[in-house]
């Protein structure tokens, strides 16, 4: 059966998760978050991704952008940091096989949310879930 196709509302901000392949800890190590923060970073120059927020846990991560009036710029940015995130970790531990589980998922959130509700709210589900956050940072 055929997938939905993900409709973004231009001018949104989007909750976006991705969890690991089998819940397991790939981003357990400084290395491979950095790595996943500088495709994050690329993301950003090439298509001009909005980020307002992100958490790296070692089994998943969330992220808060703000889409621009190109519906595009999302689904390419995540394809491009879950395409090489994971293909760099297998290349590097001589792994085949799926990095991350299924497809992430994006949540709309409130467009007229302040900025730290919404952060306060990424924190929230991360410090609920009783996973240590790894990586956090406020982008402006």
């Amino acid at each position: 059966m055929a997938r939905a196709n993900r409709h973004y509302i231009p001018g949104h901000v989007w909750h976006i998760t991705h969890r690991c392949h089998k819940r397991e800890f790939l981003l357990r190590f400084a290395r491979d978050r950095r790595r996943w923060l500088q495709w994050l970073f690329e993301g950003k120059k090439r298509f001009g991704t909005c980020i307002l927020n992100y958490a790296v846990t070692s089994n998943h991560i969330h992220l808060l952008v703000r889409d621009g009036q190109e519906g595009e710029v999302i689904p390419l940015t995540m394809q491009l940091i879950a395409g090489r995130t994971g293909q760099e970790y297998n290349q590097r531990k001589n792994r085949n096989g799926a990095f991350w589980e299924d497809r992430y998922h994006a949540t709309a959130v409130e467009a007229g949310s302040p900025p730290a509700i919404r952060t306060a709210a990424v924190v929230a589900v991360i410090l609920t879930t009783g996973l240590n956050m790894v990586l956090y940072k406020d982008w402006r």
